[in-house]
Order: C-alpha cells, then structure tokens, then sequence
C-alpha cells in the first residue's frame, strides 16, 4: 500500500477481506462489521507489544472503550481486500489512551472508515477505572507512534 493513503506514517495493520457474511440487505459491509474491524486491529496491536488478552486477564486490568467517533466514508463489498490501520496516539501512562484507525480498500486506496476510539483503564473485577500497571504504559509506549 502506498504510504501516501495513510492519515499517519507507519501504522499498524491487519489485512481482511469481505465475504458474504459481512455484507447486509442494502449489498455492502454492515456497520457492525467495521466496529467488529477496529476492534480486531486495536488487540492485534496490543498483541503486538505483547499485551494480548490472556496478560490483561492475568493483571485484571484491561482497557474500556469510554468514547468512539466513526466516520463512515464509503462503503466495502464483497471480495473487497481491506486493510485496517491503527495508531495508538495518545496514553497518559495513567488511566487513558486513545487508538486512531483508518479503513482503506487495498486495490484503490479509498479510505472508507476513519475513527477515534477513547480507552480508560479499567479493572475487570470491578469494571471500575483503575491506574495502568506499570507494564501497561511500557507497553502503550512501545506501540505509541503519534500524538495528535
């Protein structure tokens, strides 16, 4: 893909491409699926700075969608080769992080989806906010690329 599609330089991706089961009674990708999409991306990335589920379940900690802003640009069809972009550009390293994502159809760069996905930190016995292990903000900041 070339870089110059890309709302910010070097993301991280997950590659996809839309079947039948994506596509809704209108004939394109359901809303639900890129909401599905992006938060695919969001524990790719985490696993990447090796923070996958298993860990967080182990530290009762996790990170609790607070707030999403979704951009819904144009539209995906069946067969459509996807690449779902994300960035993580903000952490405080305390209790918040923010993730931007970009959608873009691999074959002609059309950005379909862009978004904003607020996190707090939260623990998962409680499901209260709770500060970030030390291992959360060495990790996030391992993944941080950008700041808006």
């Amino acid at each position: 893909m070339r870089a110059d599609v890309w709302d910010l330089p070097d993301p991280f991706c997950i590659e996809l491409t839309v079947t039948a089961e994506h596509i809704d009674g209108f004939g394109h990708v359901s809303n639900v699926h890129y909401i599905q999409w992006l938060t695919n991306c969001a524990w790719a990335h985490s696993a990447a700075v090796d923070l996958p589920e298993s860990v967080c379940v182990e530290m009762q900690r996790g990170m609790a969608v607070r707030g999403m802003r979704v951009q819904m640009l144009a539209s995906a069809y069946e067969g459509d080769h996807l690449l779902v972009a994300n960035w993580l550009v903000d952490a405080d390293a305390r209790l918040r992080a923010t993730r931007q994502f970009q959608i873009v159809n691999a074959a002609n760069g059309v950005t379909l989806i862009r978004a904003h996905i607020d996190y707090v930190c939260v623990n998962l016995a409680s499901g209260r906010p709770a500060r970030m292990p030390a291992e959360f903000a060495k990790r996030y900041a391992a993944g941080y690329r950008h700041r808006v």
